[in-house]
């Protein structure tokens, strides 16, 4: 009797599932999972209350084999950034700008990955999974927020380097515990201005058609393209910020480096030039795998029609696990500090 039981509720589950899969709803019909409509003598107005987040499309019956990788990344993530912070919080000798620095990417690396990998894990061994509006506007404002926080913080950090090696006289004035705090608030700041107008411009749409949104986690322009009006402004802004957040850091980071460049390059010994690019190898290649990721996802979703759907969906989960999962693994490798703090602080827990 107990057998029978638990056979039947998964199958009921796949089910409805399928059901929904499977089947187009007309505008305004009430059948649609995740809506309920309420009508007058001549009008049916449709309103949402959940999105289904169906996962990678065309991968469903691999996506089993797709959680091994994906957890095994986020594990690393969750330990190798886990470590970060705790060697900066417990070595004082580490509380100074660059390190204060990789912890916040730390912090913020931790947040990114939790706020999407958890959910589409659900979703690679349970299968499509709602989301109420709520809870998938709440994720979608946390993963583009703290995106845009990272990219703030690499801007930060590539300012750092830039005092400390073409200004060092001035490194410890300009850069002090003070403006570190102002720094992150602004940071804060800067990204829930920025996210909060996509936030307020999905809430003036209109949904009347599925809630299917084809993907692993809800995001901007997923859930604007299920609307029935029009989305013009939503993709004006949303291109707009992008590039006057992110595009922006880019170019003020490149030029950075560059002025970095000349500067080490006109250093009259080689151990002073091999130092230099030894603080900031760790840097320069936590950049080059967040912003070529990112920027590969934006143009390929933007202009890659002939890209199948689910490299896209890939793409846009790569781009936010793998630079979590590889910055501690880079800092570890290339910053010597970091590397014997985290050997110490192993041997004091063993």
């Amino acid at each position: 009797m107990t057998a029978t039981t638990h056979s039947k509720g998964p199958t009921l589950i796949l089910a409805v599932v399928e059901f929904v899969k499977t089947v187009v709803y007309p505008p305004g019909d009430n059948a649609d999972f995740g809506y309920f409509s309420v009508t007058t003598s001549n009008y049916t107005s449709t309103h949402l209350t959940a999105f289904l987040l169906t996962g990678v499309p065309g991968l469903e019956d691999f996506q089993i084999w797709l959680s091994i990788p994906f957890s095994f990344m986020y594990l690393l993530a969750l330990i190798g950034n886990g470590l970060v912070m705790a060697v900066v919080a417990w070595d004082r000798n580490l509380h100074e700008p660059m390190y204060l620095f990789l912890a916040m990417v730390a912090l913020n690396d931790v947040l990114l990955c939790t706020v999407t990998v958890p959910k589409m894990l659900l979703i690679f061994w349970q299968g499509p999974s709602l989301s109420t509006f709520p809870a998938c506007l709440t994720q979608m404002f946390f993963v583009h927020a703290l995106f845009l926080s990272e990219s703030a913080v690499l801007l930060v950090m590539a300012f750092d380097r830039y005092v400390a090696i073409c200004a060092p006289l001035h490194y410890a004035t300009l850069l002090t515990g003070s403006l570190i705090s102002k720094v992150a608030l602004t940071l804060v700041a800067r990204s829930v201005s920025v996210v909060t107008p996509g936030v307020l411009l999905i809430l003036r749409l209109h949904f009347c058609r599925s809630n299917i949104i084809r993907h692993t986690y809800c995001e901007n322009m997923g859930i604007a393209k299920l609307a029935c009006n029009s989305i013009t402004l939503n993709s004006i802004y949303g291109l707009t910020a992008a590039l006057l957040t992110t595009g922006l850091d880019f170019v003020f980071i490149s030029l950075s480096y560059w002025v970095i460049l000349r500067t080490v390059f006109r250093l009259p010994s080689r151990e002073a030039r091999t130092k230099a690019f030894g603080t900031c190898g760790a840097h320069i290649c936590v950049i080059l795998i967040f912003y070529t990721l990112a920027f590969f996802s934006f143009f390929t979703h933007r202009f890659g029609n002939h890209v199948p759907r689910h490299a896209l969906i890939l793409l846009a989960n790569l781009y936010l696990l793998v630079p979590p999962t590889m910055n501690p693994i880079v800092y570890g490798v290339k910053t010597k500090e970091i590397r014997m703090k985290v050997r110490g602080l192993c041997n004091q827990l063993k």
